[in-house]
């Protein structure tokens, strides 16, 4: 049987090899962490290689993403469908091994990292579904929610703030079964991290409440499993182990240096680092005796089947709750979704409510929360997003079985941890704050949209009618540039029904996050028929129309839809058409005959009408058309003021259309 450092040393040559023959990575992470990996999966982690997706496995995320392949070697190594063929393109054209660990590409990646410090915030999600589920589900003698979150991270992870942000609410949390490794090996592409990262990181992690293990040798394997062992035994506090490790481990002369981090070790480096390992084989070459020591194919089917057992002994107890797990666990919703959506969507537009679309948005979480599976939460602004609804539990250390979580000021670690959320299974997450914020949580929307997961993100206040706090708050251009992100579905509600409409499709969509943009103030109720009730899914469509062609079409959304009725109906002598169109991504979905029959083509006198930038607007008015929308920041003033100021009137809407026709 060979030795832990001759398994670990498989690592570590798949490394060096793979990116030495991309010509282009980073083989120092892996190679320094390889010790650590190889006593984690093969004596703690919970999974089968047979079936990723298997609920109750244990997740791990390589936050320092770049060291992509560890995780790669390692899914090789144990049995999963990622063959060979695949690590030698590493790095190229569609490969299964791109150059960070994307989502969906190889069996058992379980996030896309992305920059650094958004794998560890994503595990802080994961870990908190985790927890839910369990305080939720499991019952006396039947524990089927109950596995860990483990997370590799380095000095970068650390240095970004979103790990302050996502570490200290798991610390608040008390998620006890996160375990995160810390790579503490000096070392950043710059060179020796003392020049610029000098924190007591232990200290830092015991003033967040975890419990933190000190000073483990990272090539010990003993220590190393004496520390997990360690952080298992506490279950009310996330576990940090800070591993002390060489970056490179094995490189005669790159090891402990920053030539290892990004670069490949070189023809020369990698023969010189195969004899100083006692690596005998050949490039890509792992004996068979390494292959068993690593297998896991066997260990993993036994521990699904034993789960599997255990599932139907809870099912048999509780055969409800097992249904209900069943359910959430394969991201379905209640069988009768649709019905209960339309009917609450019908009960809105009879109401006829001139309300914000804010509140009208905590209005429809209130109305789909009785039969959909939320994990909501927003960051400090709860009162002013409207995202709380009567019957909603807050998530805190004390109370777990919650469908609420307060995130507090931290944006972007709320985004990536609904991310977690989401990845995890068994919730239907949203996340909420003011619009302008969305700028802090960009690059997690990003994340979202990359790995097409359901990430619904609420933000209020969507416009110069934010009013008094000035233009530091007062959105412009972000509409605009969340329209342009690939697989971002956005919704920029006019009223209480559109508002309904766009909490059921983004409830429904799997294929990508939605952002809702919503109003702070009130919004006229617009009266419509069944028929134009069910063409707001598709996303752009005609709220008053005209006897023949029209001489002119508007098109707005939002706030700015009531403006546009205002203006056709001072347009009274002439063929108007009001187009609403709250998903510019929705509409552009639609086929062509659709879209002509919305704004058909001969009709070249339009207007778009928009609190934000003008030139998203230019694709469909052409350059016969206008724009009224806002080409700079805003001003410090009441929302009426405002709006008169920028010139969202009744009176400059009609004098756009009069200059088109």
């Amino acid at each position: 049987m060979p030795s832990r450092r001759e398994l670990a040393n498989a690592i570590r040559a798949l490394a060096m090899d793979a990116v030495q023959k991309a010509n282009s990575g980073h083989p120092g992470a892996p190679m320094g962490m390889a010790d650590i990996a190889e006593v984690l999966w093969n004596d703690y982690m919970h999974h089968n290689p047979a079936n990723p997706a298997w609920p109750n496995r244990d997740r791990f995320v390589m936050s320092n993403g770049h060291g992509s392949m560890l995780p790669y070697a390692v899914l090789h190594l144990t049995g999963y469908d990622l063959p060979m063929s695949e690590l030698k393109q590493f790095r190229q054209l569609h490969s299964k091994t791109p150059g960070h660990p994307e989502y969906g590409y190889a069996p058992g990646i379980e996030t896309t990292t992305g920059p650094l410090g958004q794998g560890v915030t994503n595990g802080v999600g994961m870990a908190i579904a985790e927890r839910a589920l369990s305080a939720h589900f499991n019952r006396p003698g039947h524990d089927v929610i109950d596995h860990y979150t483990y997370v590799f991270l380095g000095d970068g992870c650390l240095m970004e703030g979103i790990s302050h942000e996502a570490c200290s609410l798991a610390g608040t949390l008390g998620l006890g079964k996160l375990v995160c490794f810390y790579d503490d090996n000096g070392i950043s592409i710059d060179g020796e991290v003392e020049g610029w990262f000098t924190d007591d990181t232990p200290q830092r992690f015991e003033s967040y409440g975890w419990h933190v293990v000190r000073d483990v040798d990272g090539h010990d394997s003993a220590a190393i499993k004496a520390a997990i062992e360690q952080a298992r035994a506490v279950t009310d506090k996330p576990t940090l182990i800070c591993c002390r490790t060489i970056i490179g481990f094995g490189s005669p002369n790159k090891q402990g240096k920053e030539e290892s981090h990004g670069a490949a070790l070189g023809e020369a480096e990698v023969a010189l680092t195969r004899e100083k390992l006692g690596w005998k084989y050949g490039p890509f070459e792992i004996p068979d005796d390494i292959y068993a020591g690593w297998n896991a194919k066997d260990k993993g089917a036994a521990a699904e089947a034993d789960w599997n057992a255990r599932f139907d002994a809870y099912a048999a107890a509780h055969p409800e709750l097992a249904a209900e797990l069943k359910r959430r666990l394969n991201n379905e919703l209640v069988a009768d979704f649709d019905a209960r959506a339309d009917a609450f969507i019908k009960s809105v537009a009879e109401k006829g409510e001139t309300i914000a679309s804010r509140k009208a948005s905590q209005n429809a979480i209130k109305g789909f929360a009785a039969f959909t599976d939320f994990m909501g939460g927003s960051a400090d602004l709860a009162g002013s997003n409207l995202t709380l609804w009567p019957d909603a539990r807050p998530l805190s250390a004390a109370n777990p079985d919650a469908d609420y979580i307060h995130y507090g000021v931290r944006e972007f670690g709320m985004t990536a941890m609904v991310n977690g959320i989401a990845l995890h299974g068994g919730f239907v997450p949203y996340g909420a704050t003011f619009l302008m914020f969305s700028e802090y949580a960009r690059n997690a929307l990003r994340m979202a949209a990359l790995m097409k997961i359901r990430n619904i993100e609420v933000f209020t206040h969507d416009s110069i009618g934010l009013g008094e706090d000035g233009p530091t708050h007062q959105p412009v251009e972000q509409t605009a540039t969340l329209r342009m992100m690939p697989n971002m579905s956005v919704w920029r509600p006019c009223d209480a029904v559109e508002t309904a409409v766009a909490w059921k499709l983004a409830i429904k969509r799997l294929s990508g996050p939605t952002s809702l943009i919503l109003s702070r103030q009130n919004l006229p109720h617009q009266t419509r028929s069944d028929e134009q009730i069910a063409a707001i899914a598709r996303g752009g469509y005609v709220l008053k129309d005209c006897d023949g062609t029209p001489d002119a079409i508007i098109i707005a959304t939002g706030s700015e839809v009531g403006l546009a009725m205002d203006a056709a109906a001072e347009l009274s002598g002439k063929k108007i058409r009001v187009v609403s169109m709250p998903s510019t991504d929705a509409f552009d979905a639609q086929d062509d005959a659709y879209k002509e029959s919305v704004l058909p083509r001969a009709v070249r006198a339009r207007v778009a009408v928009e609190a934000g930038v003008t030139d998203y607007w230019r694709k469909y008015v052409g350059l016969d058309g206008a724009v009224v929308g806002i080409d700079t920041f805003g001003e410090s003033a009441p929302a009426a003021a405002l709006f008169k100021y920028f010139g969202f009137t009744v009176e400059h809407v009609v004098e756009a259309v009069n200059s088109v026709l």
